[in-house]
This record gives structure tokens, C-alpha cells and sequence, in this order.
């Protein structure tokens, strides 16, 4: 009997412990999770502040492009004033991408707003921006998806019921305004004239033509001999 109690008490135990280092893992998780939604939401704030003065940039060549201009203004404003959940934040950036598309197609036409060197700059930190976003997102849903998983599984899902932990949301942007794989990702290169493409390279040149050397006289006809 006694050792029975001594088991039972070592079980309680080790179940006491075990549930404590669940739960300050937990609050380990979430913390690291609301660290990565920050960084997103730091390069979203770069992005919308970079916007205006695209826009600004691109009105002095094309100023007769007032929708153009509108619609990312407006999409910017909705996407700004989005202070929701991740879900809530991504269905407001799929708006502004389109919009940005619509105004780095219209920058095509325009050779001379192409190679503006205040275009340029701000084009490249925009660029830069979408990298950093790209990564961070990836970084905040990998958080996420092993946060969900402990949630879902047991045993630790005991833990997470009875200490409140919810299953977080990804921020994810819908596939059709998505660049290659990640964040809300606009191919600025392709749309605003970035690097040029590598021109195919030159056949090569035909060996230089020999001279032709003059033709060789026949040689004279041997003496006609006399019989």
C-alpha cells in the first residue's frame, strides 16, 4: 500500500510539473507570436508611409491617371485603418496589391518616369519592404502553426483548455493576389521597369573573308620541236 501511494504521489507530481512547463511554454509561444505580428505590422506602416510619395512621383508624368491614383489612395486608407485580427488585415491588403499593380502598370508608358532616380529609390525601398514582409510573415506563421499544433494535440491541449490558450490566426493573403510564395508580394520589377532583362547574347561574328589571290597563269606551252 504504501508504495502504491508513493507512485501516486510521484505521478501527481511529475503531472504538476509537467502541466507547468506546458503552460510557461505557452506563454513563451504567444509572446514570440505577438513579437512576429509586430515586425509585420512594421513593414506594413514602412509600405503605407512609402505609398503617398510613389504616388506624388508618378502624378508629375501621369497626371491625367486620377482613377489609377484613386484607387490606391482609397486601398491604402482601408488597409491603414485596418487594426483587426490578421485575417481582418490581410482581407484589406488584397485591395491595396491590386491597386499598386494597376498604378506600376500605368508607370510602363512612361520611359522617362522609369529612369527618375527619386522613382528609383523609392521603387527599391518598396521592394525591400515586400522582401522584409515576406520574411517576417513567414516568420510569424511558422510561430503560429507550431503554436496551433500544441494547442490541437494532446496532451498538451489539456493545458491549453484549461489555461485559455486559443488557436492563433496565419496571415495569409488570397492566392490570386499573392506573388510567388509569401506575403502579399507585388512584382515591381516586372511591372515598373526594374533590372532589365539579359539581352541574349550576339551570334558570333563570321571569320573575316580571305583575300582572294589572284589566279595563277597557266604555265607557257613547251617549244614546238622540229623533226
Amino acid at each position: 500500500m504504501p508504495w502504491v501511494l508513493i507512485v501516486i504521489v510521484v505521478l501527481l507530481v511529475l503531472s504538476v510539473v509537467g502541466g507547468i512547463a506546458s503552460y510557461n511554454r505557452f506563454v513563451s509561444q504567444k509572446n514570440l507570436i505577438k513579437d512576429a505580428w509586430a515586425n509585420i505590422d512594421t513593414e506594413l506602416r514602412r509600405r503605407y508611409d512609402l505609398i503617398p510619395n510613389i504616388i506624388e512621383t508618378v502624378k508629375g508624368y501621369a497626371t491625367h491617371e486620377r482613377e489609377v491614383f484613386e484607387n490606391v489612395t482609397k486601398a491604402r486608407s482601408m488597409a491603414t485603418a485596418a487594426t483587426g485580427s490578421p485575417a481582418e488585415q490581410a482581407a484589406a491588403e488584397g485591395p491595396l496589391i491590386a491597386a499598386l499593380r494597376q498604378l506600376f502598370a500605368v508607370v510602363e508608358a512612361y520611359p522617362d518616369l522609369k529612369a527618375n532616380q527619386n522613382f528609383l529609390a523609392l521603387q527599391s525601398e518598396l521592394s525591400n519592404t515586400e522582401d522584409r514582409l515576406q520574411t517576417a510573415r513567414r516568420f510569424y506563421n511558422a510561430n503560429v502553426r507550431d503554436y496551433n499544433r500544441r494547442v490541437q494535440s494532446f496532451p498538451s491541449m489539456v493545458v491549453a483548455r484549461f489555461g485559455g490558450f486559443k488557436e492563433e490566426e496565419f496571415f495569409e493573403v488570397d492566392e490570386s493576389l499573392r506573388g510567388d510564395a509569401g506575403v502579399p508580394k507585388v512584382d515591381f520589377n516586372a511591372a515598373s521597369g526594374g533590372a532589365p532583362a539579359t539581352p541574349p547574347a550576339a551570334p558570333p561574328a563570321a571569320p573575316p573573308a580571305t583575300p582572294t589571290s589572284q589566279a595563277e597563269e597557266p604555265p607557257p606551252p613547251p617549244p614546238a620541236t622540229t623533226t
